[in-house]
C-alpha cells in the first residue's frame, strides 16, 4: 500500500490510507460515519470511500478528541453540533488540571474533593457563558 504521506495534503484519501495514517483500524472510520454526520466521504462503484481534504482534517480532529482528550462519542457529537460552524482554530476544549494525589486524613480529602467540585463548577460556569456569546 503507498504511504499516505506521499500523497499531497489536497489528494482524495481512501479508507485504508487515512486509516494507517491515524493508526486505526477501517471499521473504527466506518463506525464514525455513522455517529458523525460532518463525516461523509464520497462513496463509489463498490461503496469505495475516498476521504476529501477536509474528511481527513475532520476525522484527525475526532480522533484527537476521542483518543488524546478523552471525550466520549457523546461528548464529541454534541461539540461538532454546538460548534459546526466554526473555524478549527477557535474552537478551544476545556482543559482539566492535573490533580496531585491525595493524601492525609479523611478531612483532608473532603477539602480537596471540595476544592476539585469548585473549579470544575467555576470552569463550567465559565463555558456556559462564553457559549452564550
Amino acid at each position: 500500500m503507498a504511504n499516505p504521506d506521499d500523497k499531497a495534503d489536497s489528494a482524495f484519501r481512501t479508507i485504508g490510507e487515512l486509516a494507517e495514517e491515524l493508526g486505526l483500524p477501517q471499521h473504527i472510520l466506518r463506525y464514525w460515519e455513522t455517529r458523525f454526520p460532518q463525516l461523509r466521504p464520497l462513496q463509489r462503484a463498490g461503496n469505495r470511500r475516498y476521504y476529501r481534504p477536509a474528511d481527513v482534517a475532520l476525522a484527525k480532529r475526532i480522533d484527537r478528541l476521542l483518543n488524546a482528550e478523552g471525550y466520549t462519542v457523546k461528548g464529541v457529537q454534541k461539540l461538532l453540533a454546538k460548534r459546526a460552524g466554526e473555524p478549527e482554530e477557535q474552537i478551544e476544549t476545556p482543559q482539566i488540571a492535573a490533580v496531585a494525589p491525595v493524601s492525609g486524613d479523611i478531612a483532608n480529602s473532603a477539602a480537596a474533593i471540595q476544592s476539585i467540585r469548585n473549579r470544575l463548577k467555576r470552569a463550567l460556569e465559565a463555558d456556559d457563558i462564553a457559549a452564550r456569546v
